[in-house]
Parts: structure tokens; sequence; C-alpha cells
């Protein structure tokens, strides 16, 4: 689970003492191993016992994949009338549908629990692993050096590598179990270790928080996360509309922001309620009306003035910091809606 905002433009590789070429992923082994002395150096003024420093840090190389595949994103390259159809084919929502059927009981129970649809469980469940199937294989502690090493993201990276750290020293999972993408997530619902921290849950009682295996635990981590950071049980995550002729732009969130924070803040200063969307002439795809719901929301176009453009609700909010892509929330939404409509019984 990375948290990115959808950039529409080439990425100019940055470096943390410039090691890593942008075109050839490549870095200078003698300063990488440089990096890897100063960080045992780090855990070890940090508390960490030595024998987990050495287990976790033994034969760590450079990770050229990584760097590649963190520079080569979906996201960079597509645009949404491509992407929704290669992330939610026909026979995925089918798949979901009866994943759904399958896990009734219990995907109920767990969003009476926390006050998430299940709906949206299952649907990040299929587009984070696809149903648990493609949970990653790369341990994590070399993915995460060689993505700390990097100058991109490194800060962040360096912080999830101590979060993976605290997880074995907790007792909470075995080194080797710590297994996942490229991008140091891990589990069913691809949780990055300060996620798996934060929001994780031992759902039937059985001492153990397992991403990995536990359907309760999957389930009900995913719900937990949600809820903690503000889902709205009572509403859904918006919809898709049309906007009327000579529409002024100005009135949606701009396409491109100075992070979460400016994000929030033009979130705020931009979001209406429907009735002044309505009156504005913002209709749904079919050309009807609006709902008729005392309800604010704040209009998104990822594509900039020539692609879609979403009415996006308080949980959008909340799914932007579970994956800071427009992309991703978008495709979220979209599966959960497909779930929900028509109901599965």
């Amino acid at each position: 689970m990375i948290k990115h905002f959808f950039i529409k433009a080439s990425f100019i590789g940055l470096t943390l003492f410039g090691q890593v070429n942008a075109n050839d992923f490549t870095a200078d082994e003698a300063k990488f191993d440089k990096f890897i002395a100063e960080l045992k150096l780090e855990a070890v003024a940090k508390g960490y016992d030595k024998s987990l420093i050495n287990q976790a840090f033994e034969g760590v190389k450079f990770k050229p994949k990584v760097i590649k595949a963190d520079r080569n994103q979906p996201e960079f390259v597509e645009t949404l009338e491509t992407y929704l159809p290669k992330r939610v084919p026909q026979y995925k929502v089918d798949r979901a549908r009866a994943e759904y059927k399958k896990h009734k009981d219990l995907l109920e129970k767990i969003g009476q629990d926390y006050g998430v649809q299940p709906r949206f469980i299952v649907a990040l469940w299929g587009l984070e692993s696809a149903f648990g199937k493609y949970q990653g294989k790369l341990p994590l502690v070399p993915s995460l050096v060689t993505l700390s090493y990097d100058g991109r993201r490194g800060a962040f990276f360096k912080k999830q590598l101590w979060h993976a750290l605290d997880i074995v020293k907790n007792g909470e999972a075995d080194l080797s179990q710590l297994k996942g993408s490229w991008a140091g997530a891990m589990g069913q619902v691809q949780f990055i270790p300060s996620s798996f921290k934060a929001y994780a849950v031992d759902y039937d009682g059985d001492g153990v928080k397992d991403v990995w295996k536990n359907q309760a635990d999957v389930f009900a981590s995913a719900a937990n996360y949600l809820k903690s950071v503000g889902w709205n049980n009572d509403l859904t995550w918006g919809r898709q509309v049309k906007l009327p002729a000579n529409f002024n732009y100005d009135l949606a969130i701009p396409t491109k922001t100075k992070g979460r924070s400016d994000w929030l803040k033009k979130w705020n200063e931009t979001e209406r309620s429907l009735a002044d969307w309505q009156a504005i002439g913002l209709r749904r795809m079919d050309g009807k009306n609006l709902p008729i719901r005392d309800l604010k929301a704040a209009l998104l176009l990822p594509d900039g003035k020539k692609g879609r453009a979403y009415l996006a609700y308080d949980n959008y909010k909340v799914l932007m910091h579970w994956n800071r892509s427009y992309y991703f929330v978008t495709t979220v939404g979209y599966l959960a809606d497909r779930i929900g409509y028509p109901a599965v019984k």
C-alpha cells in the first residue's frame, strides 16, 4: 500500500547521495555497503538487539528491480479510461461478488462492529492482493533498505524499515514472514509496516494479528483502518457526474496539489452542497438530477478538464489516506459499487 498522488508526468530521479542512476537503476556497491553499515549503527542506537540487526541485514543487496518498479507505477502513464477496465474487468467483479457471498456472515459482522460497509472491505481486498492470491514474495528488509537508499522517498521508507524491525522485535511476526511487494506492502490488504502497527487486528482472539492467512483478521484490519481514519458508514464514496457547458473549472480541486495537507485545504475551500452543485448544472451520468441529500461534496478531475469528473464525499478522503492516488481510490469506489449493486444475496 503505497501512498502517492497521481502524477501525469515523467519522473526525474533524485538521489540521497547521487548513487542511483535514473535510467539504469544501479547503485555504487561501495557506497551502498557504507549505507548498510550506517543503518546498522543507527539500529543499535535505537535499541534493537544485535542478533536481530545481524539477521535483518545479513546479505542485503541493492535491488535495481525495486527502484525500477518505483519509477514505473501505472498511475504515472495511464488515464482512467485505460486504467479502470484493466483493474476492474467483469471477471473481477464476478469474483468479488462470489467472495462477498462466501464470507457474507463474517463480513457483515465485522462491518457492523466497525461501521464500515463490507463491499468496501471486499473491494480493497480484491484490488490489493486479488483476494489474497498475490501478496508479494520479496523479503521486506532488502526492499525497504533499497528504497531508503534512494532519494525519491528515502526518509519515508527508512521509517518503514524501523517499523518492520519493531514488528519482529514485538513478536508480532517473524522476520521470514515479512515478505511483500517491492514497496514493502504485505499481507492480503497490503499494509506497509506502519499501517500494520497502527491498524492490524487480532479479530478472532488467537493472539496473532495475521493479515496473511486469517480471513477474520484480514477483513477486520481493513475495517479498523478505515474506521480509525474517519469512515462514515452513512455515506458512499462519490459518483461520476456530467459537467455543464462552459463550466468554471476553478470550482474543482486542482489536479496537482502540494501534498496531502494542501489537498485537504483545497477540498475544504471548494466543497459545496449537492444542492449547490445541482444549481451550477452538474448532473448524474444519465442526465438525472443529483440526489436530494444534505451533503457536501468536492469535485475531482483526476485527468484534468478532458477526463472524468467525480463528486466525492468525505469517505473519498478516507480512501485517499489508505492510498493517495485518485486512480486507486476511484477504482475502489467503482468496484465497491459493482459489488453492492445489485445486492449480494
